[in-house]
């Protein structure tokens, strides 16, 4: 199979299947929205602060590492893996023996015995980072995807029989512990890798060089993507900030999500192509152009359905957190801009480049902190979006160096997706508008209305990013038919 082949299997995989699997979890998650409170996922969504912290020192970058590297030897996964172990277990400790220290933190005496259930997860996941590896250097995203909805969907069952029968917030903490053990139990009976007795100090410290860099990007990352969440809640209170991680869910769905799935499958293609300039900025415009194309008329829109959304889906307890979506969406847009342009600068072994000015970038949250503290949360969110833009614009610049493409070309590429976003933002802003219809009906005219305007206007317009997408379903359809 050609890396062509190889990159559509994977894109339709990796997007198909997640995009089940998100719905999947997104039906369980409106039904226990239903039956749970804001402040029972505020309870959660504070441990949650630490167990992101956690993960980048447990992965350390190694796995950036191993999939940029040419060839990878049985005794590099084995090394990574037995390392990945070891500081998947002492972050699991410093948690357990930190807890009670939380629970103070917060005023909320469960959380010592939610964060050391919860936190049993750091120590699950450490198992599987080079499982994960493989596969995604191997664009197996098939049985990625395949696990993935396995272990979502058994979970969501159980956290809702959980629920109904009056366990609170605990339903959502098995729910949380027994994806991540049938994630874990699925992909070591799928994969057949094991690592053997193989260690050797000498390949950590060769991927190290690279991956060093990388950890202390990805910490910067989570401190800057949770330092909002330990501020809420810290300032605020467990229902509001489980109002605002309700309306960040919904936010992430549509830009992080599509997001995520192009960029983890086009990492890998791009490092295999990372010694022919032309044809690595080509897939690169390719993946960036048609990420935006579709995540501007996505947040646009969310942004517009915002309030039938929420009352629809999750009911008037929830509709104090519209205001929180309708800002959020803004912050998507920027989210696949950043994201491309340093997974580029990875591609090209710029690690401590992207260190700099993830630095440089993250050093913009504290105005935004200091701006929600003194005038609330609503106004923190104005400032994330004030400070997403300029990060883009660092990041922009600095990986379009090394691809001779200037932000001003990289914006005019975004052009037809921010045409479409304006159109389909102002149709269902006016039909949200309209009185005395039930907000499940709105949102459904919303929807059907929105696709139509994508669609037609693509078709009239013969946009490029659209016919490129089209091509990939219908010759993925055309070769199903003929199977």
């Amino acid at each position: 199979m050609s890396l062509k082949q190889k990159t559509v299997s994977g894109l339709t995989w990796n997007f198909g299947g997640n995009f089940i699997n998100q719905f999947v979890a997104f039906i369980f998650g409106i039904i226990l929205a239903r039956l749970l409170t804001p402040r029972e996922y505020g309870l959660v969504g504070m441990i949650s602060i630490f167990i992101a912290l956690a993960e980048p020192f447990v992965n350390s970058g190694f796995s950036q590492a191993l999939i940029r590297k040419k060839q990878c030897t049985r005794i590099d996964f084995s090394t990574v893996f037995y390392f990945n172990f070891f500081i998947g277990v002492i972050c699991y400790l410093i948690l357990f023996f930190s807890a009670p220290y939380i629970s103070s933190f917060f005023k909320e005496p469960q959380l010592t015995l939610i964060a050391r259930i919860v936190g049993l997860i750091i120590i699950i996941n450490s198992t599987v980072i080079i499982q994960n590896t493989i596969l995604t250097i191997n664009l197996n995203f098939k049985l990625l995807t395949k696990i993935s909805l396995f272990s979502s969907f058994l979970s969501g069952l159980l956290g809702i029989v959980l629920a109904y029968k009056g366990y609170g917030v605990w339903s959502l903490v098995y729910r949380t512990l027994a994806q991540q053990i049938l994630n874990s139990a699925m992909l070591w009976i799928n994969n057949r890798w094991n690592p053997g007795g193989l260690f050797s100090f000498r390949v950590l410290k060769e991927l190290f060089g690279f991956s060093s860099k990388l950890l202390a990007s990805a910490i910067l990352d989570k401190v800057y993507f949770n330092i909002y969440n330990l501020i809420i809640a810290k300032y605020f209170s467990a229902k509001e900030l489980g109002l605002y991680t309700r309306a960040k869910m919904f936010k992430d769905m549509g830009s992080d999500m599509i997001t995520e799935i192009i960029a983890k499958v086009s990492f890998p293609v791009l490092a295999k192509c990372q010694d022919e300039p032309l044809r690595l900025k080509n897939n690169y415009k390719i993946f960036l152009k048609c990420t935006m194309f579709i995540v501007l008329p996505l947040m646009f829109g969310l942004s517009a359905v915002s309030e039938s959304l929420i009352l629809a889906l999750l009911g008037d307890k929830w509709k104090e957190a519209i205001i929180f979506l309708q800002l959020l969406a803004f912050v998507g847009i920027f989210y696949p801009m950043s994201r491309f342009s340093v997974n580029l600068m990875y591609v090209y072994g710029r690690s401590g480049l992207v260190l700099k000015l993830e630095i440089l970038v993250k050093a913009l949250v504290v105005p935004a902190i200091i701006i929600g503290v003194k005038f609330g949360i609503k106004y923190m969110i104005i400032a994330m979006i004030i400070t997403s833009f300029i990060g883009f614009l660092f990041k922009a610049y600095y990986s379009g160096r090394l691809l001779n493409y200037t932000v001003w070309e990289q914006i005019k590429d975004f052009k037809y997706g921010f045409f479409l976003a304006v159109c389909i933002g102002i149709v269902l802003f006016f039909i949200g508008k309209i009185g005395n219809l039930n907000p499940i009906v709105t949102l459904l005219i919303q929807i059907f209305t929105s696709v139509i305007i994508f669609i037609g206007l693509s078709e009239i317009l013969r946009i490029s990013e659209y016919m490129f997408i089209k091509g990939i379903i219908f010759e993925k359809l055309n070769k199903g038919i003929k199977k």
